[in-house]
């Protein structure tokens, strides 16, 4: 350990009991930390928040904005997305355990998802219940029997983890359908290494860039065609979709195109880009809309945003869907309580990464333990994502509680429980100084026709950025920090 003494600016912050990822004590600095802390405690609060307004500015011109949806206000807010200068670093054999238990992860949950909508022996065997498939809104029946590009449903998806007080790592949530946050990850490499060529250049960090070209490998990799250059599109719900910035940056930065539904036609079971000169047929599609939307012939007949048709150019195999529709059956908040059941179904293994402690309210004794319990509990519906619907005992007042007392008995199903974790702090800047924060980490995986899983080194830090706060959620305020893998 390094004992640095503070320097103006830069004091330290009491620790209490929650595990630091920069401070290992009160003086002692974590072994991989010396040289960023080094160089962020000799620089005067008047230079550190001289960088935080660059920061800021590049952003702006840049346009990395994330748009947040508030009920209590008439209009969405768009705004830079609040970005911490102060890297979060993962050693080299801690990211090693991590990824093996992801790519673990990823591989079980592509398998359920295939084996739900074929044989479904895990449910004839009685590892998960037929009730919990049937009646979760994400199962598409459609889906049924059909041949996904390579057998890979999860081109893409975002494992949220936390580090809990006793130094450990905990997965707290699968997301298999959407997920964002790719370009916050991207960006912020880049904007670090502009910002402090002397610090990311001087450290034996693993390099994130050429995952983008993994991104389009695996994209190509699914095209039914087999052309050498397929044609890939991201359809997007438009530029008022919270996370547009993503899209038409993961455009861009592939080369490939940027639609909506509208810029697209279904002809003869294909699907075709208009263009000046005509239409020009489509191999793969990225979309980033949920099911309901990507068909109003299929799913939600009132959609604006999908292309009438789309299900049935891929159900005739003329088309990929990445991620493949049906995918949410198995990110489902009340189903990843089973899956460290389905690594040991089908991987005959047993979990490398835990499951946070998590209670199915429908089940009367779970229930009972978790009424009993509410102020110490996060109560979250089992079919939201974001932070939305969602329960914090501890921050909640009497009122909330009871509410959501009241919702759980009428409808049990609906929500699933877990203790209040104690999630890891790092530093973070505020106004020149060093102040603590709450953080998890987003992990993002890529797979292919070829069904082995890439995990970009680092992943998205997500920060609260509200002192005390748990919620680290970009559609609730959070933040977002550069995440260094040492090589």
């Amino acid at each position: 350990m390094s004992k640095l003494d503070p320097l103006p600016g830069l004091s330290p912050y009491p620790l209490q009991h929650f595990f630091d990822e920069m401070y290992a004590d009160k003086r002692n600095v974590r072994p991989h930390y010396r040289h960023v802390n080094r160089m962020f405690s000799g620089m005067s609060p008047e230079e550190l928040q001289g960088k935080q307004n660059l920061m800021q500015r590049r952003m702006m011109e840049e346009g990395i904005t994330f748009t947040l949806y508030n009920p209590a206000q008439d209009h969405p807010m768009e705004r830079t997305i609040p970005f911490d200068m102060i890297p979060r670093i993962i050693p080299k054999n801690e990211w090693e355990r991590l990824e093996a238990g992801i790519i673990q992860r990823i591989t079980a949950l592509n398998l359920f998802i295939h084996d739900i909508y074929h044989e479904q022996y895990i449910v004839k065997d009685g590892i998960v219940p037929r009730r919990m498939i049937i009646s979760n809104c994400y199962f598409r029946p459609e889906m049924a029997g059909l041949r996904v590009p390579g057998g890979a449903y999860i081109t893409t998806s975002g494992i949220d983890l936390i580090r809990h007080h006793d130094g450990q790592y905990y997965v707290l949530e699968d997301n298999l359908r959407t997920p964002s946050g790719f370009s916050y990850l991207f960006k912020g490499r880049t904007l670090m290494n502009q910002l402090f060529p002397e610090l990311s250049f001087a450290s034996s960090i693993r390099d994130v860039d050429h995952s983008l070209n993994r991104f389009l490998s695996v994209l190509r990799s699914l095209s039914p065609s087999r052309k050498s250059d397929p044609v890939i599109a991201l359809l997007t719900p438009g530029e008022y979709n919270s996370a547009y910035y993503e899209h038409a940056f993961l455009a861009q930065q592939m080369g490939i195109h940027l639609v909506e539904g509208r810029d697209l036609v279904a002809k003869d079971h294909k699907i075709y880009l208009k263009e000046m000169n005509g239409l020009r047929r489509v191999d793969v599609l990225y979309r980033r809309l949920d099911d309901d939307f990507i068909d109003p012939l299929a799913f939600q007949p009132d959609s604006l945003l999908g292309v009438a048709g789309l299900m049935n150019a891929y159900r005739a195999g003329n088309v990929a869907i990445a991620n493949a529709p049906g995918t949410g059956v198995a990110d489902d908040k009340a189903m990843y309580v089973y899956v460290p059941d389905m690594i040991r179904y089908y991987l005959n293994e047993e979990p490398i990464l835990g499951n946070v402690p998590t209670y199915l309210l429908s089940r009367p004794d779970e229930r009972l333990y978790v009424l009993e319990s509410l102020s110490e509990m996060v109560v979250k519906e089992t079919s939201l994502s974001g932070g939305y619907g969602m329960l914090i005992g501890s921050e909640a007042t009497k009122e909330e509680l009871a509410e959501f007392r009241m919702k759980i008995i009428a409808d049990p199903e609906r929500y699933i429980a877990q203790p209040i974790m104690s999630l890891s702090r790092a530093p973070v800047l505020s106004g020149g100084t060093m102040e603590p924060r709450h953080i998890d980490l987003r992990a993002f995986v890529l797979m292919g026709a070829d069904r082995k899983p890439h995990v970009i080194p680092g992943g998205l830090t997500r920060v609260a950025m509200k002192e005390g706060s748990l919620v680290v959620n970009s559609s609730q305020g959070g933040g977002v920090k550069d995440t260094w893998v040492m090589a």
